[in-house]
């Protein structure tokens, strides 16, 4: 069920080339977004609310180190990801652009902003950017069991074929009531070939060289206490395993002026760390949030 207003673009980063997925509206788009995946997805993180908002551009790309972008030479990290995102937007001549960010998404869209500020208009940070309040002095492996923790094991695991991945996902508490054809889409579409089996797409060491860069390293921090354009947070009560306290829990939010005093928070409830951007619903959310993101860049650029 591909939508056919997606096309595929290679832009020139530094290592190699970055897979760009962009929906295309069908008519003239009413706006343009850059959308930031999180950890490890891929630009078909977005598809659902490429359907809820059909007027909209949205440039989504597969961050390095995973989906087809997964063989770029070179790490990960913020500051990496920010460059990949900023060539992003000057290739396709997006900017400034209001970025859209979940999960780690979030963290690389504050990074760009700060390192890269003449491309950013407007950040919507969905449950991610803000780091998480881990205990310090992890090794790199107990930093991402800490933070992903299943989510980290399923990138070592093996499948005999499509079916099996499909099978192991049905299982996950995050889908149990929004499972969909679009999800099945989006999961056949992150694995990849193994010494004959298939594995998730997404780069295990990649994901542990920024996981801890966001949880330890300075440029996050340093770029929330200088925000300087219009920049939401939405947070969601049930976590990766849809239980609660969620990622962020009441007492973690509790810091939020000091660390990052113009950011706006806001909690969004009935969603999990998923479905806030993976479910119909939680799409259609985000597309109400979107609109108010760029009503705030627009007003921000007039003022």
């Amino acid at each position: 069920m591909t939508d056919p207003r997606l096309r595929h673009l290679q832009v020139p980063v530094v290592g190699g080339s970055l897979h760009v997925g962009v929906w295309e509206p069908e008519g003239e788009a009413s706006a343009t977004i850059l959308a930031i995946h999180g950890v490890t997805s891929s630009h078909l993180a977005w598809a659902w609310l490429a359907e809820a908002m059909p007027g909209v551009r949205i440039v989504a790309p597969d961050l390095r180190g995973r989906g087809r972008s997964q063989g770029l030479a070179g790490g990960g990290g913020m500051a990496t990801h920010a460059d990949d995102v900023a060539a992003v937007i000057d290739a396709l001549a997006l900017g400034p652009a209001t970025i859209v960010g979940h999960s780690m998404g979030g963290f690389v869209a504050v990074v760009t902003a700060s390192m890269h500020p003449e491309v950013v208009a407007g950040l919507l940070l969905l449950d991610g950017g803000v780091p998480f309040g881990v205990p310090q002095g992890l090794s790199p492996e107990e930093a991402v069991q800490a933070v992903l923790g299943p989510t980290a094991d399923r990138l070592r695991m093996r499948f005999g074929d499509e079916a099996a991945y499909l099978d192991f996902w049905r299982a996950h508490p995050a889908f149990a009531d929004t499972w969909d054809a679009r999800l099945e889409e989006y999961l056949r579409y992150d694995l990849v070939r193994c010494e004959g089996d298939l594995a998730p797409a997404t780069s295990y060491a990649t994901t542990v060289a920024d996981t801890v860069d966001l949880m330890t390293g300075s440029d996050v921090p340093d770029a929330l206490r200088s925000l300087a354009v219009p920049a939401t947070f939405i947070t969601v009560p049930l976590g990766l395993t849809a239980a609660p306290p969620g990622l962020y829990s009441p007492e973690r939010l509790a810091s939020l002026p000091v660390e990052a005093p113009t950011l706006v928070h806001r909690r969004l409830a009935d969603f999990n760390h998923y479905t806030l951007v993976m479910s119909t619903a939680g799409a259609s959310a985000v597309a109400g949030l979107v609109e108010e993101a760029l009503a705030a860049s627009r007003a921000q650029k007039e003022g």
